[in-house]
Order: C-alpha cells, then structure tokens, then sequence
C-alpha cells in the first residue's frame, strides 16, 4: 500500500512523498534483492573481463550486456550518437528520468590473468581490464533490475535509463551524447566508477578537462638517399611540431597536462614520408586553458607546416569537461553507502592485495595521506569541492555533469596502490574482490534510486545546488562541433588483430562457476612456482 504524504512543485513530474516506514521497508526489499543476484553480479564481471575489448570495439560486451537488459524488460536504442556499440536502455515511464552509466572499454596490453600476482598474460599483446571498466555495469544494471522489481510491485512511477561508457579511454563518447540530445529531460545521473575506495564526492574534484587530437602533415616523398632534396617529409614537420610544443610547456601554468604519441611515422628509412601524423591530449583546469592550449597546438602544428612546406589538417577524437559533481546526490549516495559498509575482506584477499601492492612497488600513503596496507576498510567523509588541486586525470562523464544534476560512486572493487591504467590493475577484477566490491555498489546504488524515486525533494535539491551553485557563473561550451563525428575507427586494427585468440578464453558460465575457475586458477596465486 503506498502512503501518499505531500505533493511538491518541483522542475520534475515527480510529487509523491512517500511515508518513512513504507521507504525503510521498500529498503530493506531492494537490499535483499540485489543480494539475491549476487552470482548474477560474478557472472557479469567476469564475463566482461573475459572480453576485453577496446574503445569503439565492445562489440561482445554490448551485445551481452542489452541482451540482459531486454530479457529484464528493457527497451534498447542500439547505435546512438553514432557509435556502433553505445546504445540506451529504458523501462518504465513518467517521472522522475534516472540515468545510470558506466563505462565499458579497456586498456592496450593489458591482458593478464586474474588472481595472479605477477606477470602473465591470458594472450600475449591483447589487450585487457587494466582499469576495472569490466565491473560497472553489473553494479547498475542489477540495481536497477531490483530497484524496477520494487517499483513494479509498488506502483512507483519512474523512468530508468541505462547506457555504456564506450570509449572511456579514449574520452570519446559522452560529449557526443550531449551533443545529440540523449540526456534530455533527464532529471539525475548516477555514474559508477571502480576504485578501491567505497564514496562519493562533490563539487571540484580536482581533475583536468581535455580535447584530444591528432594532427596531420601531408609532404612529398623521394629516395632518402638519391633524391632528399626533392622530399618534403611529413614526419619532419611532426618532429618539429613536439619540439616546438616541448618548449611551449615552459610558458604553460603547472596545472597542465599534455602528451602524445605519433600515430604514423612513415613507411621506412629510405623514403621521405609523405605523411606522418601525431596524437595530442591538451589538459588543463578550466574551459578557457584547455581551449587556449588546443589553439596553441595549432599554432605550433602550423609552423611546422611552414618549416617543412608540408599541408597541416587535424581532426578532434576526444573531449571532457573537469568534473563537478552535485552536493544533494552526493550526500544520498554517502548516506546509502555507510549503511552498507565495506565488504567482509577475507584474509585470501589481503593476501592478493599486498602480493600486488609489492608487485607495483606501491607508496606507503595515498594522496590522503593513508597508510596503503591491503584493502580498505574505513569509509570517507563526504568532500566538497578542492581547494586547490595542480591537476590531473581526466573522465568524460564531466560532460554530462555540466547538463544534468550528476554523481559518482566509486564502488572498492580494485586494490590500493596500483599504479592505473596497466595490466597489475586487471588482477583483481575477476575475483572476489571485484565480486564482492560489485555487489556493495549495486546495493548502494539501489538504495540511492530507492530516494530518488520515493523523495522529490532530493531532485529538487539537486536541481536547485546544479542551477544556482554549478552552473551559476560557469556554463558548458562543447569542444566539438555539429559536424565532428566520434572517431570509431580507433581500436579496429588492434582487436582484429586479437580477437580470435581471445574469444578461446571467453567466460562459460554454463560450465565453470567463476572465470578463476575455468582458467584454473588457486586464489590467491601470489608468486610463480
């Protein structure tokens, strides 16, 4: 029976309040539901892991992923913002809309088995979850399926919405999504992340926006040798571009980032290359560095153009915005994640982190000044924004979080002290650590959509913190264009390359109840023997 309390005038649809008791209650359903899945939640991470795939090429994993969703009653939009493997899933209608994303690619060369403490890849080269990307979408997508069986039963209005974060690596989706109007109307996002903490924060987060692109210089080939004098080498002007950004870095502000990597260099030695290109990431602080870096880039790409008598162009394959995330979500979801708690880490899991703390050589402390020690088990505080930061990392789902009232769990499903992005990162997220670091997000994570559907004031908070504190004096400039289309072609080459031998070594559920155990692995493995 649902208790009709208070209607309230809020941007959203959403006006029942429901009774404290009949929430509690509604609770306590949807944490045993979720716990219900908890074999679901291991399949998923694992099978996911067994993939591994690159950016734009989550072909087996978006194909696995939607076809739960529908057996679960969702409706699928498959190749949105033109992207192959990005699709949107929804159930239900009416308001209020909750999006749940998380991301879904993974990292060149990164394959490595599970549970296994030093180095050694499942197929030598591929590449692999050397971030944790496979363990997002069982955190949201069984929160979701629980939150949807109360709702359901309970008469609850909503919408659900679920999408992937492809490309992530590659900051190369979700300004598209933006761009082509797929987060209109949406009253809230929950983003999930793994991490080897269990919070959320708001504000600032101290990360630096970026435009990522790759500049091109067309010349003329000769004979290296016979004819040099009538070549006009593209990888000259290349060289000279990255000398001339290298002594630009001394006139930037130490909040930058930049890197690169020259994506073609030529053919061979004895001949001019009459083409050569090159890879920027531009990172900084704020919109108006950001853009002036990106055009300083051009700058300097044009006189190398100049100096080689070589034709420039340059095409944009990424983009992200810093990150600022809202308070009044922020504060539910750390609410629902110290009812949860850390899970219960069993000494076999304290084993495996500190075999891999050593094996990356970790810090002592974190950034917080923390002892890194095994895994984590004290929760944070909720932080506001920083005070200062001198920059950083950098997440697409800032794009989003500058339209929409947004958040981010990060879910401890990975072990403190790796070093990010490399393949020590993939040896956790197929054993129970990831497992039981899943299972905790998906339960904090249906609690929090529980407020959100039964709470309109939370929504109306988080509007009013995103109109009148965020967006106040800072509004979103998109750094791509109508016509920038998103650079799908990234990745194809190398998952061609590897794919057949990595589909020997997909997960079989119907025979082995964890990825471990199909590639026969003692957990924890923590040295060769």
């Amino acid at each position: 029976m649902l208790f009709l309390l208070t209607s309230l005038n809020s941007a959203s649809a959403q006006t029942k309040k429901y009774e404290a008791a009949f929430v509690n209650d509604l609770k306590k359903q949807v944490l045993g539901s979720v716990a219900s899945k908890e074999k679901a939640v291991q399949e998923m991470v694992d099978m996911v892991f067994s993939f591994g795939e690159l950016g734009f090429q989550e072909t087996e994993t978006s194909a696995y992923l939607t076809r739960i969703l529908e057996k679960n009653g969702f409706t699928i939009e498959r190749g949105i913002a033109g992207i192959p493997t990005a699709w949107m899933a929804k159930w239900g209608n009416g308001s209020p809309v909750i999006a749940l994303g998380s991301d879904i690619d993974c990292i060149p060369k990164a394959s490595q088995k599970p549970g296994v403490a030093y180095r050694d890849p499942i197929v030598e080269g591929a590449p692999g979850h050397g971030e944790g990307h496979n363990s997002g979408q069982a955190v949201i997508i069984y929160a979701a399926i629980a939150a949807k069986e109360q709702m359901q039963k309970n008469n609850i209005p909503g919408t659900l919405l679920i999408w992937p974060g492809v490309a992530e690596e590659l900051v190369a989706s979700k300004a598209w999504y933006i761009r082509d109007g797929y987060f209109k109307n949406v009253d809230a996002c929950i983003f999930t992340h793994v991490s080897s903490d269990f919070g959320s924060d708001y504000g600032d987060n101290g990360g630096n926006g970026l435009v990522s692109v790759e500049f091109s210089f067309e010349g003329d080939a000769a004979h290296a040798a016979g004819a040099p004098w009538r070549g006009k080498s593209a990888l000259d002007a290349v060289e000279l571009m990255d000398i001339g950004w290298n002594f630009k870095r001394e006139h930037l502000k130490p909040t930058q980032r930049s890197h690169y990597v020259i994506t073609d260099g030529g053919d061979q030695p004895n001949v001019v290359p009459s083409k050569a290109s090159v890879w920027y990431y531009f990172r900084e602080r704020n919109y108006e560095d950001i853009q002036a870096m990106y055009d300083a880039g051009i700058k300097i790409a044009n006189g190398a153009a100049m100096m080689t008598d070589t034709k420039m162009s340059y095409r944009i394959l990424g983009t992200a915005w810093p990150g600022h995330f809202n308070k009044a979500l922020g504060q539910v979801m750390v609410k629902n994640i110290k009812e949860i708690g850390f899970p219960q880490w069993t000494d076999a899991d304290n084993q495996m982190a500190r075999a891999v703390q050593k094996l990356v050589e970790a810090p002592k402390k974190d950034n917080q000044g923390r002892e890194i020690n095994g895994l984590k088990t004290k929760l944070d505080t909720l932080r506001g924004s920083v005070p200062f930061s001198w920059g950083g990392g950098s997440d697409d789902i800032a794009d989003i979080s500058w339209n929409l009232p947004t958040i981010v769990l990060r879910y401890p499903a990975n072990i403190p002290g790796t070093k990010g992005h490399h393949w020590a990162d993939a040896i956790a997220m197929a054993t129970p650590i990831a497992h039981k670091g899943s299972l905790a997000g998906a339960k904090a994570t249906a609690l929090t959509l529980i407020d959100l559907f039964t709470d309109p004031a939370i929504l109306a908070d988080a509007k009013d913190y995103f109109t009148n504190v965020q967006t106040k004096d800072v509004k979103y400039k998109p750094f791509i264009k109508a016509t920038d289309p998103p650079a799908t072609f990234l990745n194809k080459e190398i998952m061609d390359t590897y794919r057949g031998q990595m589909k020997k070594f997909y997960y079989d559920p119907s025979k082995y109840k964890t990825y471990l155990e199909q590639l026969g692995i003692s957990y924890p493995t923590v040295e060769k023997k």
